[in-house]
C-alpha cells in the first residue's frame, strides 16, 4: 500500500476545513483595506460597511432554512445556542418540565442537567436501537407543564436523522416550544421552517465549511418563543444575545450557508457514493457492521463496530487515517460512547466502534486508502488477539 505524507481526513463531523471562498470572503473583512469596522458603529462608513455585510450574511442564513432574516441570532457557536434555547425557554417560565433525548450532544444534556439542579423536571427518551428518537415516545413524555422540547435533528456520533418535522408538529399541537440542534444537518438535509413548525434551531459554522467561533439560533417570530437572554451587554440581536458581532466569522458563516444551500443536492450525492465506497470496503472486515440505520442517515456517516477489537487501539494504530471513536476519555478511564450505549448496543460492540465521516473534500483514494488500511489493521489486531 502506498504511503501517505499526510493522513486522510475522514472525522468531518467533528470540524471541516474553511472552503476555499468562504476564507476569501472573510479576508476582506481583516485589514485596514477591508471592511474591519464595528457593525454597531451608525455614525460612519466603515460601520456602516460591516453591517452591510452583517445583514447579508443574515439573509444567507436565513435562505438555508428558509427563515425571516430577522430570526436569526448570531452567537459563538451551537453550544451558545444550544444553552440559550434551552435555558432561555426555561428560565422564562421559571419552572416545570423538559423533554429531550437521551443520546443529545453535551451541549444539550448538561444543559438540562443544570436546569434539574435548578428545580426543573427532565425526561430524557432513549432512542431506539437504529438510532432513531420515536416521536410517539416524545409525544408520551410531554406533560401538562412541558416547556420545552429538544431533539438533535442527526446525531453526531452515527448520524442517524430524526423527523423533526413530525417532532415540531407534535409540540406545536401541545402548545410546547420544540428546539432541534441541527449542527450536523444543516447544509446536509433540507431544512424548512416555513413548512415545518420548527421553533428554535441551532447552527454551527465549523461543520459546514464555515469558521470556528460562530453559530446561529434561529427564533421563530411567529407565533414568538419566550426567551431569556443569557449574555447581557449592550442589547445586540435584538437583546437576546449581547457582545460586538465578529463581522469576519459572521460573513465566513453566511458564504458557508450560501454554498451549501446551492450545492446540498449535487455534493450530497457524490459525498454519499464516497460513503457507501468506505463501506463496500470496510463490510468486507470479518465482525464490522453499522450501528444505526444506514438508510436514515447523513450521507457522509459511518459509525461502524469490529468485533473483537478495541476502538481505541485500533484508532491509534490508524496514524495515517484521522477518524473518532466517539468514547469519553477520563484521567483513568475510557468509557464506551453513551451514545451507543443509549441506542442498546453491548459495551465491547460500543468499545469497538469507530466514526468515519466524509465531506467536500474527500476523494475516491481517500476512502479506498482508508479502507485498505483499516481492513490491514484490523487483520493484524484480530491475528494478535488469537
Amino acid at each position: 500500500m502506498k504511503k501517505r505524507d499526510k493522513a486522510v481526513y475522514l472525522d468531518y463531523s467533528a470540524t471541516t476545513p474553511v472552503d476555499p471562498r468562504v476564507a476569501q470572503k472573510m479576508s476582506r473583512c481583516l485589514l485596514t483595506d477591508g471592511d474591519f469596522g464595528n457593525p454597531a458603529s451608525t455614525s460612519h462608513v466603515y460601520g456602516w460597511d460591516a453591517a452591510e455585510l452583517v445583514d447579508e450574511a443574515r439573509e444567507h442564513v436565513a435562505d438555508l432554512l428558509n427563515a425571516d432574516p430577522r430570526e436569526i441570532v448570531w452567537t459563538s457557536g451551537a453550544t451558545e445556542s444550544d444553552n440559550l434555547a434551552v435555558k432561555g425557554v426555561a428560565e422564562s417560565f421559571g419552572s416545570g418540565h423538559i423533554v429531550t433525548s437521551s443520546y443529545e450532544h453535551k451541549a444539550v444534556l448538561d444543559t438540562v442537567a443544570y436546569l434539574e439542579t435548578r428545580g426543573f423536571e427532565a425526561t430524557y427518551v432513549v432512542p431506539g436501537r437504529d438510532g432513531v428518537v420515536p416521536a410517539d415516545a416524545v409525544a408520551e413524555a410531554i406533560r401538562p407543564d412541558t416547556r420545552i422540547v429538544s431533539v438533535m435533528h442527526a446525531n453526531n456520533e452515527v448520524g442517524v436523522v430524526n423527523d423533526i418535522a413530525a417532532l415540531a408538529r407534535i409540540c406545536r399541537e401541545r402548545d410546547v416550544v420544540f428546539h432541534t440542534d441541527a449542527a450536523q444537518s444543516a447544509g446536509k438535509v433540507p431544512i424548512d421552517v416555513a413548512v415545518d413548525p420548527i421553533d428554535l434551531i441551532s447552527l454551527s459554522g465549523h461543520k459546514i465549511y464555515g469558521p470556528k467561533g460562530i453559530g446561529v439560533l434561529y427564533v421563530r417570530r411567529e407565533p414568538p418563543v419566550p426567551l431569556v437572554a443569557q449574555i447581557h451587554g449592550g442589547g445586540h440581536e435584538r437583546g437576546m444575545r449581547s457582545g460586538t458581532l465578529a463581522t469576519h466569522q459572521i460573513v465566513g458563516m453566511g458564504e458557508a450557508c450560501r454554498i451549501a444551500r446551492l450545492e446540498l443536492e449535487r455534493e450530497g450525492q457524490r459525498i454519499r457514493e464516497l460513503r457507501d465506497r468506505l463501506w463496500s470496503h470496510l463490510r468486507q472486515i470479518p465482525g464490522s457492521s453499522v450501528n444505526g440505520s444506514l438508510e436514515s442517515r447523513l450521507d457522509g456517516n459511518l459509525n461502524v463496530a469490529f468485533a473483537g477489537v478495541d476502538g481505541e487501539t485500533l484508532l491509534m494504530a490508524l496514524n495515517d487515517v484521522a477518524v473518532s471513536s466517539g468514547s469519553a476519555c477520563t484521567s483513568a478511564t475510557v468509557e464506551p460512547s453513551y451514545v451507543l450505549r443509549e441506542m442498546g448496543l453491548a459495551d465491547d460492540l460500543a468499545s469497538s466502534s469507530l466514526r468515519f465521516t466524509v465531506g467536500r473534500f474527500t476523494t475516491e483514494d481517500d476512502v479506498d486508502f482508508a479502507g485498505q488500511r483499516v481492513a490491514q489493521v484490523v487483520q493484524t489486531l484480530l491475528g494478535e488477539s488469537l
